[in-house]
């Protein structure tokens, strides 16, 4: 973004950054929470011994009750002050604190941050990714929503056109359950469903492409607390959305390649005549490939906001999620499941009533619904219940890219800084400047 230091190119830290472990940018650990890198040794040796635990101040003067006029670090900052409050989160190696004054003997609060948009400029939890991501939602929901719902009344159009036009007269999919049918009617069955459903993926996933982009461009503003038109996040989005499309269409094809070749042994065995050996060697090599595509597609899962907030290409933009998610892996892994999950939960409770509601208006009534091997669905279910999925993807969409944008921003803050840019962009000019105190065995 012009007006975002930092993003178009990583600015502070490019691609070929230093890793964490460098002098001035280290990242605090991910999978325990935010405790402050190499000072908790250099803290400990300065602590009193067990029996003069009720007098520290006696035998360390640095470590005593803070005085009438603490300085900056004790969390008393005005929102907008430097970072280094909160110790080695994002402030060490900036002249903050960054040590165990920032905490003091508050454990249970963190320190107040500068919050131009709808997420605090340091390290996240849990809970501040998922809340930033509603909070967008709601504090920019006519740009949110109407983007959302543009793309999912387009693609739903598409998708129901499709079906009850070219899909339905073609599909002939009865000898899928008919015992007697012969080789050839069960290959056209299964080449025809194959066809209907890869078809509506293909409409959807572009509609999710669209969504996507322009999604990020609002989130990655909001994070400043600067609004952006529809208009402006289609500029923004629309170079980058050729490349989108094909990082989109090349990571599921890894991971078909990846289980493919994992299944490749048993297949063979089976063609050289070891029938039940070679399937369950295919079955346990899919299996095993599976959970080497999963580690790959959580890898490269921060790949397109890297692609479009950094105007990076296809192959960059992945090894640069690549390096993003190093170390880090299972707690990407548990915040993208736990995303996914709340919002297929909540895009069923709305999708799955008007599914009911659909069979139950449609000609045929529950018992045609309930029938998998009639083609023809009828326009009012298809009306119905494309009315549900419009519905469900105007939650689902912000949800997704939202949580995958700030996950993004997360990590950035936590290996290169980020939060240095994000205060400029947002005006914070001294934000990260001040001198402080110097920190116990710094």
């Amino acid at each position: 973004m012009n007006d975002t230091p930092g993003w178009a190119s990583p600015g502070s830290a490019p691609s070929g950054a230093k890793e964490p472990d460098s002098p001035g940018t280290p990242e605090p650990a991910d999978q325990g929470g935010a405790n402050p890198p190499e000072q908790p040794s250099k803290w400990s040796k300065e602590q009193p011994p067990p029996a003069q635990w009720s007098a520290p101040g006696a035998q360390t003067p640095p470590q005593a009750p803070p005085p009438a006029a603490p300085g900056p670090g004790w969390g008393g900052r005005p929102p907008g002050g430097q970072n280094g409050g909160y110790g080695g989160w994002s402030g060490a190696g900036r002249g903050g604190p960054g040590g165990p004054a920032g905490w003091g003997g508050n454990w249970g609060h963190q320190p107040a941050a500068a919050r131009p948009g709808v997420i605090p400029l340091r390290p996240l939890g849990v809970g501040e990714i998922l809340d930033g991501a509603v909070s967008t939602m709601r504090s920019y929901w006519r740009t949110v929503l109407g983007i959302s719902l543009t793309v999912a009344v387009v693609t739903q159009v598409a998708v129901i056109l499709l079906q009850g036009f070219v899909l339905d007269d073609n599909a002939d999919t009865s000898a899928l359950n008919d015992p007697s049918a012969t080789v050839g009617e069960l290959t056209r069955a299964m080449g025809s469903t194959l066809l209907s459903s890869g078809l509506v993926l293909l409409v959807t996933l572009l509609g999710t492409i669209v969504a996507t982009a322009l999604l990020t461009s609002v989130t990655s503003r909001a994070v400043i607390g600067k609004p952006v038109t529809t208009g402006e996040a289609w500029r923004d989005a629309r170079p980058q959305l050729a490349k989108l499309f094909g990082l989109t269409l090349l990571l599921p094809l890894i991971a078909v390649a990846i289980m493919a070749v994992g299944a490749l042994p048993g297949l063979l065995a089976v063609a050289a005549g070891s029938h039940d050996g070679g399937i369950a060697l295919a079955v346990l090599g899919a299996f095993a490939a599976g959970f080497v595509a999963l580690w790959l597609m959580i890898r490269f899962s921060l790949a397109s906001p890297a692609l479009m907030l950094e105007k990076q290409g296809i192959l960059k933009s992945m090894r640069r999620s690549a390096k993003l998610v190093r170390g880090s892996w299972w707690r990407v892994f548990g915040i993208q499941l736990l995303a996914t999950i709340i919002a297929n939960i909540v895009a069923s409770i709305i999708v799955i009533p008007f599914a009911v509601l659909a069979a139950a208006l449609s000609g045929d009534g529950f018992a045609g619904f309930l029938d998998s091997s009639g083609g023809d669905l009828g326009w009012t279910f298809l009306i119905v219940s494309g009315i549900g999925s419009v519905i469900g993807s105007m939650i689902t969409f912000p949800i997704t890219a939202g949580v995958t944008v700030l996950l993004y921003i997360d990590r950035r803050i936590r290996r290169e800084a980020l939060d240095l840019d994000l205060a400029r962009a947002a005006g914070l000019q001294d934000y990260g400047t001040e001198t402080t105190g110097t920190t116990p065995g710094s």
